[in-house]
């Protein structure tokens, strides 16, 4: 913000492109995607999803999914797949790239609410011998509601069955893929065409910094790239214009405060935030677990946890209401800010963790205050947050 630096081209912030490259490298590698992807910052997943759709459409309106001389299609005819439980920015990505969410297909999701890949191969084949064409997958890896993965090995095969372009959402939990021993979350994402994690959510960037890794460059500039005369430049041919890369033209120096963060955290640094937040919302889980009436609603195995107070003998609406009681006492109280939302057609709390002040004080007071709030009772953590 201080420099005005504008990372439209390299001609016009040679160092703040070039920096840009460096960092999403060693992103890449830190969360071990494999070479060959090439990443570029975007503002938010939203962004990304939307610029992974758009290439798919072009590459399925061009006919380049997979099969060989094949006729390009009527744009009419292109369908988008993704789970149930999928971001709201699909659909509204959807929308804006040409497909509609009329054709966008919301795939049934499993008890654990990932996508169910036989429903997909099912959902595809059917399209396909409508005479559709399935143009794009986008697979969650840690969903908005539960941080469910979705089963991306099994969907990059169906992707590859029907040329589809397969675009991976792992805005929240992508940076657990720091750690060694989380590095599941991307399992199968070495196939994928397109993949965004957030280094704003849980890497510790502040907002906003959207990485978003390409298999294939050439089709991304071939499908954002501009040149008029006016931002040509001498080097060109042999630098990368990050205008070409994405949807806006100009463009902040998002790349700095994301090297701020990796040189003074160092993969160490990281892991060990990360380490801690799974370690925290294991422990709530754990609390949640031995106490009557409290069930977990979805697996705790990241930094998430989803809580519902039913004991025995309380039908689901007063259950809902139980919950809506307690999630309103907590941050009516104003020690601690909660989520709430709906699965299965029942109110759910969940608890975010992440920050990096939040130490275990903090989930055992807001733990305290959640079984208060289902006794109607007001909370009696300390201030502190």
């Amino acid at each position: 913000a201080a420099l005005a630096t504008n990372v439209m081209s390299w001609q016009t912030a040679p160092a703040a492109t070039e920096l840009e490259q460096v960092t999403l490298d060693w992103l890449r590698r830190l969360v071990g995607l494999p070479e060959g992807f090439a990443g570029v910052i975007q503002e938010t997943a939203s962004t990304s999803t939307l610029v992974a759709l758009l290439s798919a459409r072009e590459r399925a309106s061009a006919g380049g999914f997979g099969r060989e001389g094949a006729a390009a299609p009527d744009a009419a005819r292109l369908v988008a797949y993704a789970s149930a439980e999928a971001h709201s920015s699909v659909p509204k990505a959807a929308r804006l790239a040409g497909f509609g969410e009329d054709r966008l297909r919301r795939v049934p999701v499993d008890a654990r609410f990932a996508l169910r890949a036989e429903a997909l191969a099912r959902m595809m084949h059917e399209d396909h011998d409508a005479g559709l064409v399935p143009a794009c997958v986008v697979a969650t890896a840690g969903t908005t509601n539960t941080t469910a993965v979705d089963p991306v090995a099994a969907i990059a095969e169906l992707c590859a069955r029907h040329g589809a372009w397969l675009h991976v959402d792992a805005a929240y939990a992508g940076t657990a893929a720091v750690c060694p021993e989380l590095r599941w979350v991307l399992d199968g994402c070495a196939r994928a065409d397109s993949l965004v994690f957030n280094p704003h959510k849980w890497m510790l960037v502040n907002f906003d910094c959207s990485a978003y890794f390409v298999r294939d460059v050439e089709h991304l500039t071939r499908t954002f790239g501009t040149a008029p005369p006016y931002l040509r430049g001498a080097h060109d041919a042999e630098v990368v214009n990050y205008r070409d890369w994405g949807i806006p033209l100009g463009r902040r120096f998002r790349a700095l405060k994301l090297w701020f963060v990796l040189r003074s955290y160092g993969a160490e640094g990281l892991r060990a935030h990360v380490r801690t937040t799974v370690a925290q919302g294991r422990r709530l889980a754990a609390m949640a677990a031995a106490e009557p009436g409290w069930r977990l609603v979805a697996p705790a195995e990241l930094g998430l946890v989803c809580l519902r107070f039913q004991p025995e003998g309380v039908d689901d609406a007063s259950a809902d209401e139980l919950n809506r009681r307690a999630l309103a006492a907590v941050n009516a109280a104003g020690r601690y800010h909660l989520g709430g939302t709906i699965l299965g057609g029942r109110q759910v709390i969940r608890v975010a963790l992440g920050g990096r002040l939040t130490e275990a004080r903090h989930v055992e007071g807001v733990w305290e205050e959640l079984r208060n709030g289902v006794k109607g009772e007001r909370g009696t953590g300390s201030r502190e947050r």
